[in-house]
C-alpha cells in the first residue's frame, strides 16, 4: 500500500501538468483551457532511488456547487479527504485569488496535511512569488515549475519527508489475469454511469452534457473472485463536429485506451437506435483487432413496442458483427449486468484461447475437404496446412499454393468454419495467407558441355528437316 498525495487547487494553476512531472507519464491531458480534467485520475510517482508514492490529479475548484463544475469539486474534496498528503497547487505568476482563499479554508476544514505549491515559477524570482502568498500562514512551501521540471526533485523531497511509510492507496498492478475492459462510445451514451454501478461508488462524474468526461480513466476492480481493469473512456462524435483541440486529444487517448484493452464494450443507447456513428465506433475497435461486446444501454425505458422495433434494428445495422453478443442493460438501475459480465467472460476466454498447430492444421483439412476452393482459370488453390500466429485477436497463418485466387467469400467460409469449430464468441478471426516462394524463380539454368552439344545436334536436325 502506498501513500496517497492529491493535487488541489483551481482550475489552470498547472495541476495535471505537475501529476505528468511526477509521475514521467502523459497520462494527464494536459491544455490551456481551464477545466479539462474532471474525473480523480490516479498515478504513482517512482522517483530513482526512493520510495514510491501514489498521486491522484484532480479537477480545478472553480466555487460552484451545482452542475460539472460541482461534481468536478466534490471529485476533488473526495480525494483530499483520501489523501496522506494535499499539496495544494497555485498559480506563482497570476498571484493569490479570492478563489485561492475559499479553497484554502475549506483544506483548513479537513484538517488534512498540506503543502503550498507556488507553480509556474519559471523567469520569475521562485522567493517573491512565495513572499506573495506569505499571508496564507502555510510554513511548508516550495516553488516548482511543472513544464520545465524545476524544483521537481525537491519537491518530491519534502513530499517524501511528510508522507508515512505506508499508505491506503493501490496502485494499477500488472497481473496478467487481470481482465482489461474498456467503455466505449458515443457522447451521453452512459459509459460513466455504467462504471460507478459497477463500483457502486460516484467515482466517474456522470452527467447528461454530452462529453462530460475528457480523459481515459483507469480503475481496477474485483467483482466474484475475478480482478478487472475497467476503463472509462471519452465519447466519440463524428470528425466534422469535433472542432476543440481538447476533444481530439481525448479521441486520441480514447484510441490508446482501445488499443491496449482486452475486450471492448460499445455502449449503444437503445432511446435513440443505432446511429452511423455507433458504426464508427465499432470499427475502431475492429480495426484494433479486440474482443467485442455491444450493450445497448437504457432498455428499461422503452416500451414492448420500441423494443421490437430496437431488436430488428440490431439484426440489420449490427450484420458486420455478428459474432458479437449484445446484452441489454440499464446502468442507471443496474439490470442486465450479470448478463453483460458473462459476455465480457465469453469474449476475453475466446480471444485468449491457446491453439495447438495439430487441431488447427485438422480443422483446415476438414474445411477443406467438405468445401474446397474453387476452380479459377484451370487452377485451384491448395490449402497444404496451418499455424497459430497470435491471439487478441486469434490469427492463423495458412500456407499453400495458388493463395491469391481464393475469393473473399471463401475467407468468410474458413473464418465461419473455425468459429463454429472452436466456439469462438465475441472476438475477431484473422487469417494471413502465405503462398509457397518458388526455389528456381529467378535463377538461369545452366546447360552442362554435353547438354549444349546434344542442344546443337537437335539443332543441326532441325535445320536438315527444313
Amino acid at each position: 500500500m502506498l501513500p496517497l498525495v492529491a493535487l488541489v487547487g483551481r482550475p489552470n494553476v498547472g495541476k495535471s501538468t505537475l501529476f505528468n512531472a511526477l509521475t514521467r507519464t502523459r497520462d494527464a491531458l494536459v491544455h490551456d483551457q481551464p477545466g479539462v480534467t474532471r474525473d480523480r485520475n490516479y498515478g504513482v510517482a517512482r522517483p530513482e532511488g526512493k520510495r514510491a508514492f501514489a498521486i491522484v490529479d484532480t479537477g480545478g475548484i472553480a466555487g460552484e456547487d451545482e452542475g460539472l463544475a460541482g461534481a468536478t469539486a466534490r471529485q476533488a474534496r473526495s480525494a483530499a479527504e483520501e489523501a496522506d498528503l494535499v499539496l495544494f497547487v497555485v498559480d506563482g505568476r497570476e498571484g493569490a485569488s479570492a478563489l485561492d482563499d475559499d479553497i484554502l479554508a475549506w483544506l483548513r476544514k479537513t484538517a488534512r496535511p498540506a503543502m503550498l505549491v507556488v507553480n509556474k515559477t519559471d523567469g520569475l524570482d521562485a522567493q517573491a512569488a512565495i513572499n506573495e502568498f506569505a499571508r496564507y500562514g502555510i510554513t511548508d512551501v516550495i516553488a516548482v515549475s511543472s513544464a520545465h521540471r524545476q524544483g521537481i526533485d525537491e519537491l518530491i523531497d519534502h513530499v517524501l519527508g511528510r508522507v508515512p511509510e505506508e499508505g491506503a492507496a493501490t496502485e494499477l498492478d500488472t497481473d496478467p489475469s487481470r481482465i482489461r475492459v474498456a467503455f466505449i462510445g458515443r457522447p451521453n451514451v452512459g459509459k460513466s454511469t455504467l462504471v460507478n454501478r459497477l463500483l457502486g461508488e460516484e467515482r466517474m462524474i456522470a452527467s447528461e452534457v454530452p462529453g462530460t468526461t475528457r480523459d481515459s480513466v483507469s480503475i481496477d476492480m474485483e467483482r466474484d473472485g475475478r480482478l478487472y481493469r475497467l476503463v472509462d473512456t471519452a465519447g466519440v462524435r463524428r470528425k466534422a463536429r469535433v472542432e476543440e483541440a481538447v476533444e481530439k486529444f481525448s479521441i486520441i487517448k480514447t484510441l490508446q485506451a482501445i488499443e491496449q484493452c482486452q475486450v471492448a464494450v460499445v455502449m449503444l443507447d437503445a432511446s435513440e437506435g443505432i446511429t452511423d456513428q455507433d458504426a464508427t465506433v465499432l470499427g475502431l475497435a475492429l480495426d484494433a483487432g479486440r474482443a467485442l461486446v455491444v450493450a445497448v444501454n437504457k432498455w428499461d425505458g422503452l416500451t414492448d413496442y420500441q423494443r421490437q422495433q430496437a431488436e430488428a434494428l440490431l439484426t440489420r445495422k449490427l450484420g458486420f458483427v455478428e459474432w458479437a453478443e449484445a446484452v441489454r442493460i440499464s446502468a442507471k438501475h443496474g439490470s442486465g449486468l450479470r448478463e453483460l459480465f458473462r459476455a465480457i467472460h465469453r469474449a476475453h476466454a475466446s480471444a485468449t484461447h491457446e491453439f495447438s498447430t495439430s487441431e488447427v492444421n485438422k480443422a483446415l483439412e476438414v474445411a477443406y475437404e467438405t468445401n474446397p476452393p474453387p476452380t479459377v482459370r484451370g487452377h485451384v488453390a491448395k490449402l497444404r496446412y496451418a499455424h497459430p500466429a497470435a491471439n487478441n485477436p486469434p490469427t492463423f497463418v495458412v500456407h499453400g499454393t495458388r493463395l491469391r485466387t481464393l475469393s473473399d467469400t471463401y475467407k468468410r467460409y474458413l473464418e465461419n468454419f473455425f468459429r463454429k469449430r472452436f466456439k469462438l464468441v465475441g472476438t475477431p478471426v484473422r487469417f494471413v495467407f502465405k503462398e509457397g516462394a518458388n526455389p528456381y524463380e529467378g535463377k538461369k539454368n545452366v546447360l552442362t558441355e554435353r547438354q549444349v552439344a546434344r542442344k546443337r545436334r537437335l539443332l543441326k536436325h532441325v535445320k536438315k528437316g527444313k
